[in-house]
C-alpha cells in the first residue's frame, strides 16, 4: 500500500514532523512493506516557518527579537528559492506559547517582535514574503509590527503610544508611510487560517481574547480600541476591518491587507500547494492526517479539512488521528474525512497527554495498519 502521512503539529507538544515520524514508525511495525511518504503540514500558525522551509529545501535563520511582553527571545525565519522567498510566522516572535499561561496579558502583548523578524528577513532582499498568522498572544491590530517597520503611532502629545491593544486607546495620529515603504516591491502573501472579522461578537477580541488572558471587561476594551484604530485608518482611506480574516492574529490580518497590501490566502491551501501535496495524494491508497484536536472547528481552515478536501477530489480515503476528538464531525465528513480516532487510550491529565503523545501516536498507527491490512487481505 501507498500511504501519505500529512499531519499538522500537536501544539505545545509535538511538531508536525515529529507527529508524522511517530505515525510512520507505528505503521511500519505492522506493515513494513508499505510505501510511506511523510509530508508535514501547517495552516499558517505555529510551525509554519519550519515546516514550509524544510519542505522547500530552504534554510532557517535565528535572530533575537522582542517577545510579546517585551522580553528578548529567539525567533526564526526561513529563506527558500535561493533567497528569493522569505517565510515568517507571527507565532515565532509573538506567539501565545512564548508567554507562560499565568503571565498572559492580552492588553499589553505586542506584535513588535514580528515586525523585527520581518526586518531581519528583508535584509536578505527577498522578492516575496510569506507570512503565517495564527497562534498569536496579541490583540494590537498589528500596531507593534507597524512600529517596528518605522510607522509613527502617536498620542495627543506626539509621543509613541504604549504597547499592545491597550496602547491603541492613546492613538491620535498615525504616519504609516514608512512601514508601507519598507515593503515596496515585495509580494506579501499571508497564510490566514481564520475568517473572523476584526470587530464585534465574532471579532478578534471577543473570540480569541479570552485565551490570551483577557477577561470580559478587557475584551470590551480591546474591541473598542481596535475600532478606534480602524476608524483612524479609515480616515486615511485604509480599510482594516470589513473583510473576512481581518480579525486573524489579534487584528494583524486586517492590518497586513488593509495597510501593507498583502494577499490573504487560506493557510492550509497555500502550504499544500507549496509542498505539491496533490501529486502525492493522487498516487496514494490512504491518507493519514492528524492534529492535536479534531472537532467541528477543524472544518474551518484547519489542516484536517484541507487535506480531506484534497484527498476527496482525488478519490482517496482519509483517516484522522488526534489527542482530543470532538462529537460533531459531520462538516469534516462532508469535506472528505473518512473517519477520525483519538490516540488517548484512557482518561489522563493534559500534561500526561503531552508526555505520552509520541508513544500514543505510534501505537495508534500500528493498530490502524493492522486493521487496514486485515481488510485488504480478505
Amino acid at each position: 500500500m501507498r500511504i501519505v502521512i500529512t499531519p499538522d503539529s500537536f501544539k505545545e507538544c509535538l511538531s508536525a514532523k515529529e507527529v508524522a515520524s511517530a505515525i510512520a514508525r507505528g505503521w511500519r511495525k505492522a506493515a513494513p512493506g508499505d510505501d510511506i511518504m511523510e509530508i508535514p503540514l501547517a495552516d499558517g500558525g505555529e510551525g509554519t516557518t519550519a515546516t514550509l522551509t524544510d519542505a522547500l529545501g530552504g534554510q532557517l535563520h535565528t535572530v533575537s527579537v522582542a517577545g510579546p511582553l517585551g522580553e528578548l527571545i529567539e525567533a526564526r525565519f526561513g529563506l527558500v528559492n535561493n533567497g528569493e522567498t522569505a517565510i515568517i510566522e507571527v507565532a515565532e516572535a509573538s506567539g501565545l506559547h512564548c508567554v507562560p499561561a499565568e503571565a498572559r496579558n492580552a492588553l499589553q502583548a505586542s506584535s513588535r517582535g514580528t515586525g523585527e523578524l520581518i526586518l531581519a528577513a528583508l535584509e536578505h532582499r527577498p522578492k516575496k514574503l510569506i507570512m503565517g498568522l495564527g497562534g498569536s498572544a496579541t490583540t494590537d491590530g498589528g500596531a507593534g509590527i507597524l512600529q517596528a517597520l518605522g510607522a509613527r503611532l502617536l498620542d495627543g502629545q506626539g509621543h509613541d503610544i504604549g504597547p499592545g491593544g491597550a496602547g491603541l486607546a492613546q492613538l491620535a495620529k498615525a504616519d504609516l508611510e514608512p512601514a508601507i515603504h519598507r515593503l515596496n516591491g515585495i509580494e506579501l502573501i499571508v497564510a490566514c487560517d481564520v475568517t473572523n472579522p476584526l470587530l464585534g461578537p465574532e471579532g478578534a477580541a471577543a473570540v480569541f481574547g479570552p485565551q490570551k488572558g483577557a477577561n470580559s471587561a478587557e475584551v470590551r476594551q480591546l474591541d473598542t480600541n481596535l475600532a478606534h484604530f480602524a476608524e483612524l485608518a479609515q480616515k486615511q482611506g485604509l480599510d482594516i476591518a470589513s473583510f473576512p480574516g481581518s480579525g486573524a492574529a489579534g487584528g494583524i490580518g486586517g492590518m497586513v491587507k488593509g495597510i501593507l497590501g498583502a494577499q490573504l490566502q487560506p493557510g492550509i491551501e497555500l502550504i499544500m500547494e507549496a509542498v505539491k501535496l496533490a501529486q502525492h495524494i493522487r498516487n496514494a491508497d490512504l491518507v493519514i492526517t492528524a492534529e492535536g484536536a479534531i472537532d467541528a472547528q477543524s472544518a474551518f481552515g484547519k489542516t484536517p479539512a484541507g487535506v480531506s478536501r484534497l484527498a476527496q477530489s482525488c478519490g482517496v480515503p482519509v483517516i484522522g488521528l488526534c489527542g482530543k476528538l470532538g462529537a460533531e464531525l459531520a462538516p469534516l465528513h462532508d469535506a472528505g474525512l473518512t473517519a477520525a480516532f483519538s490516540i488517548t487510550p484512557a482518561p489522563i491529565t493534559l500534561s500526561e497527554a503531552y508526555a505520552q503523545a509520541d508513544a500514543n501516536l505510534e501505537h495508534s498507527a500500528e493498530q490502524l495498519a493492522h486493521l487496514i491490512h486485515s481488510f485488504s487481505h480478505q
